[in-house]
C-alpha cells in the first residue's frame, strides 16, 4: 500500500471535512486504477494519503483501521471490489475477493450490504464489469453524502428546539467515538445536525469522548470539529456521566455500526454506558443512523450482532507524538491480561429516538417500519 506524503490538504483543497467536495476515499485524479484514503491512524498528528491499488489493500485498510466508521467501510469495501475486477474481470474473480472484503470486520452491516450490493450486479449479465462497478461504488459514496445531508436536516430539528428552550445560552452536545465526516463520505452522521446547527448560527458545544481504546473521539472527532469550527471539549470516556449530572449535556447523539429492526444499535464500546446515564438524568440519547445501516433481518441486538474483538495491543499501548516524532507506548505490564471487545449494544429502550435520512422515530420496529415500509416483508 503505497504512501503519498507530501499530499497535506484533502481533495477539496482546504482542511474543511465540510467542504461540499470533500470525500473520504476517491479516484485517484489522472489515475483510475487507484483508490485513495486519508489513513485515520496518522490523524489528528499528520494528514496522510494512501494508495489503494489492490483488493488487499483496501481489505487491510478496514481490517487495520485506515478507515473507520461503517458508511465509509461499506464503500471501501465496494471500491476493493472495483480494484479486484480491475485484476481479473470476471465473476469468478470479483466473488473471491468478495468472500474475504466481506469478513474483515464483522460487526458493520454496511460491510456486507456493500459487497452484496456489488455482488448482485457483477452476476448481473452485462458488458464491461470493470466499468459498472466502478459506476457503482461511486453511486455508493454519493448516495451515501445525500443520506448524511438527510440525517441533518432532520436531525438540527433536535438542536434548533433545545435553543428555543434555552435562549441565549449554548446547546451541549454529547457524542462518543467518530461518527462525523471522517466516518461516512462526507457530513456524518451523528455529527451532520452538529454541522448544520452551526451553520444556522445555534451556539452548539461539542463533549467529544476520547473513545478508548481506538481513541477515534480524541483523535478524530476533534479534529475534525476543529477543522470546521465547531467549538468542543474532550473528555475522557467516564467523565459523561458527571457532566449529565450536573446539567452540562443537553443532548446525546451517537452513531451506530449496526442497527437492528426493532430498534436495538450496536455502536463503540461504552456507548450503553452513556445511554444508562443519559436514562438516569432524563436526557435524551439518540441514534443517528443511515438506512444503510439497519439490518432488518435481526431483531435481538444482543443476541443476534456479533461483536468484534481485537488485537490485545490496542489497550495495552498508545499512539501519539513525543518530542516531535510519532511514539507507539506500553502503558501495562507485558503479561497483563487484556480483553478488547470493540462494540456495544445498547437496547431500544433507551433510545430515544433515531434519526434517519427519512426522518426521526421511535427506536421500534414499527418506529422504522412507518419511514421505510418497504422493509415491511425484506
Amino acid at each position: 500500500m503505497a504512501r503519498d506524503s507530501a499530499m497535506q490538504i484533502n481533495p477539496a483543497g482546504r482542511l474543511s471535512v465540510t467542504a461540499e467536495n470533500f470525500r473520504t476515499i476517491w479516484l485517484k485524479q489522472d489515475d483510475p486504477t487507484v483508490v485513495q484514503i486519508i489513513d485515520q491512524r496518522l490523524l489528528p498528528h499528520e494528514y496522510a494519503v494512501r494508495d489503494l491499488r489492490t483488493w488487499q489493500d483496501a481489505d487491510t485498510a478496514i481490517a487495520d483501521m485506515y478507515v473507520r466508521g461503517a458508511p465509509l467501510i461499506g464503500a471501501t469495501a465496494a471500491w476493493g471490489l472495483y480494484l479486484a475486477a480491475l485484476e481479473d474481470p470476471t465473476p469468478a474473480g470479483v466473488r473471491a475477493a468478495a468472500g474475504t472484503l466481506a469478513q474483515s470486520r464483522p460487526t458493520a452491516v454496511n460491510l456486507r450490504w456493500a459487497v452484496e450490493r456489488i455482488m448482485q450486479l457483477v452476476d448481473t449479465s452485462g458488458d464491461n464489469l470493470v466499468a459498472r462497478i466502478r459506476n457503482d461504488a461511486q453511486a455508493i459514496c454519493d448516495e451515501d453524502v445525500e443520506i448524511s445531508r438527510g440525517i441533518g436536516n432532520h436531525g438540527v430539528a433536535l438542536l434548533e428546539d433545545i435553543a428555543r428552550r434555552k435562549p441565549g445560552e449554548t446547546v451541549n452536545v454529547l457524542t462518543h467515538c467518530n461518527a462525523g465526516s471522517l466516518a461516512t463520505i462526507n457530513y456524518g452522521t451523528a455529527t451532520a445536525p452538529i454541522y448544520f446547527a452551526a451553520e444556522r448560527g445555534i451556539d452548539v458545544h461539542v463533549w467529544v469522548d476520547e473513545t478508548r481504546p481506538r481513541n477515534q473521539g480524541s483523535q478524530l472527532t476533534a479534529w475534525e470539529l476543529s477543522a470546521s469550527g465547531v467549538p468542543h471539549t474532550l473528555v475522557v470516556d467516564n467523565a459523561g456521566g458527571h457532566l449529565m449530572q450536573h446539567g452540562m449535556v443537553d443532548i446525546v447523539i451517537t452513531g451506530t455500526d449496526r442497527t437492528t429492526r426493532c430498534g436495538d444499535v450496536a455502536n463503540k464500546i461504552g456507548t450503553y454506558l452513556k445511554a444508562l446515564a443519559a436514562r438516569d438524568n432524563g436526557i435524551p440519547f439518540y441514534v443517528a443512523l443511515p438506512s444503510t445501516t439497519i439490518d432488518w433481518h435481526s431483531r435481538d441486538g444482543i443476541a443476534e450482532i456479533p461483536i468484534e474483538e481485537r488485537d490485545p495491543e490496542e489497550v495495552s499501548h498508545v499512539y501519539g507524538v513525543c518530542d516531535g516524532r510519532p511514539a507507539r507506548v506500553r502503558t501495562t505490564a507485558q503479561d497483563t491480561p487484556i480483553s478488547n471487545f470493540a462494540f456495544d449494544v445498547t437496547p431500544a429502550r433507551l433510545v430515544s429516538g433515531l434519526i434517519t435520512e427519512r426522518g426521526l422515530c421511535d427506536a421500534s420496529e414499527e418506529g422504522l417500519l412507518q419511514l421505510f415500509p418497504e422493509m415491511r416483508h425484506p
